[in-house]
């Protein structure tokens, strides 16, 4: 976004490079916003206070993404954080990096939701099931939605970390689901991330309408049905 880039420029701060992924958090791998560019380098463990600084810049971020959405002005979360803005940029280059690491947690249940109904006896059920759990996480953050769509076509975005592994695990369900004859063969998973985040950010849209994104859902899942 422009803010944010301004934001560099005004602390003088860089795009990811070999200084942050210094301080990356352990376990980020090389398709994390922290690490790329790293396959030369050894990713090395952060000082104390450097994750001291990094654990409640997310703290801080959740909070203000809740509240706020995840437009919410980053020099106020760096400042609620008890921190620089440069200390911000330097763990999170970019605010979708920063939106990453926030929600990697919640997408981390959901791939493990999506694993435990891989083995659920209606196949078609189970992928309905999961999908209506990500409308419900993309709902709980105003512009979250959005930004899934974006990501869903931009495999470089600081949100990738998300949804990639959420395609991947999608993928699994909905080919069980075809395999079963319960959705039709030409429905792909791309297109239908597609619509469940549509469907979220309609939700989103309409709070006095609690019942809309179950509502679209079932138009949605009419569509998708094997004859």
């Amino acid at each position: 976004m422009a803010t944010d880039t301004a934001g560099q420029r005004q602390t003088g701060q860089r795009p990811a490079t070999e200084a942050s992924v210094a301080h990356a958090p352990p376990g980020a791998g090389a398709g994390t916003p922290a690490a790329t560019g790293a396959s030369a380098h050894a990713v090395r463990p952060m000082r104390a206070d450097a994750r001291r600084n990094y654990e409640r810049l997310l703290t801080v971020a959740r909070t203000a993404f809740t509240e706020h959405g995840t437009d919410t002005s980053l020099e106020d979360i760096a400042r609620r954080a008890g921190v620089g803005i440069g200390t911000l940029y330097r763990h999170f280059p970019h605010r979708t990096a920063l939106m990453g690491a926030v929600f990697q947690g919640e997408v981390d249940a959901l791939l493990a939701q999506a694993r435990e109904l891989a083995d659920a006896p209606q196949p078609c059920a189970a992928l309905v099931e999961w999908l209506r759990a990500i409308i419900t996480h993309a709902t709980t953050y105003r512009g979250l939605s959005r930004a899934l769509m974006s990501a869903s076509v931009d495999d470089s975005s600081g949100m990738a970390r998300c949804s990639v592994p959420m395609r991947e695990a999608g993928g699994a369900l909905l080919t069980r689901a075809q395999r079963a004859g319960a959705v039709r063969p030409d429905v792909n998973i791309g297109d239908l991330m597609q619509l469940t985040n549509g469907i979220a950010l309609a939700a989103e849209e309409s709070p006095d309408d609690p019942e809309l994104a179950d509502r679209l859902l079932t138009l949605t899942l009419s569509g998708l049905k094997g004859r």
